[in-house]
């Protein structure tokens, strides 16, 4: 379960403060879907890196499965950053050099040397993105949907509790999209864990189960039909 209450965040400036988040709240459970849409320079990405642990809010507080992961030392929160929560990210950040099933292990070699049930989930995530015939094939021998599965394939292999996607269907042409979204949505629901978009994309906006807008530092909930 994801809880945000009262976030807020701003930056130094010559002038005044640039407030960016203004006491954002959100809540999720298991299996829930939502995406969060607004103009460019609205905060989107700076919420996602506060629900990533990669930034820390000046006030408020995230909560994902109980745990705070700012009172944690930056150590300990790296481990729960790598197991709770995936990432994918809309220029995929693959390792040129390492193929498919290399990517896709990656999660697992901050912990050490991946295990056989790390090879086994791996390859499994790669027959589930419809990839196996590819497993052995360098990023550069892949189209950029392609890429785009085996990044999600990757934000998988720690059965994480959180889902990001970053413009995750931003690159690519509206028939892909479809199909990565479909994709997406699937293994969350297989897995049962909370994704959340950041998007200018309606389609894939309104393939959530729910929809926010961030305006103005404010995080609202849009109306669906």
């Amino acid at each position: 379960m994801l809880v945000v209450e009262n976030v807020k965040k701003s930056y130094a400036t010559v002038g005044e403060p640039l407030q960016v988040l203004r006491d954002v709240s959100l809540s999720l459970e298991p299996g829930q879907s939502a995406a969060i849409v607004g103009p460019s320079g609205s905060g989107k990405t700076t919420l996602l890196q506060i629900l990533g642990t990669l930034d820390q809010p000046d006030e408020g507080s995230v909560t994902i499965n109980g745990t705070d992961p700012f009172t944690l030392d930056e150590k300990r929160r790296a481990a729960f950053r790598n197991k709770t929560i995936g990432f994918v990210f809309q220029d995929h950040h693959l390792l040129p050099q390492l193929s498919v099933i290399e990517n896709v292990l990656i999660p697992a070699l901050a912990t050490g040397k991946p295990t056989d049930n790390d090879t086994q989930r791996a390859i499994s995530l790669i027959d589930a993105v419809g990839l196996s015939e590819r497993s052995s094939h360098l990023p550069g021998e892949l189209s950029g949907g392609e890429r785009e599965r085996v990044a999600i394939a990757r934000a998988m292999l720690m059965r994480p509790t959180l889902i990001l996607a970053d413009e995750p269907t931003g690159n690519l042409d509206s028939r892909t999209a479809n199909d990565i979204t479909e994709l997406l949505l699937r293994l969350q629901a297989d897995e049962k864990a909370v994704l959340i978009t950041v998007t200018h994309s309606l389609a894939l906006a309104e393939a959530m189960g729910s929809q926010f807008e961030l305006s103005e530092g404010r995080l609202v909930q849009r109306a669906t039909v």
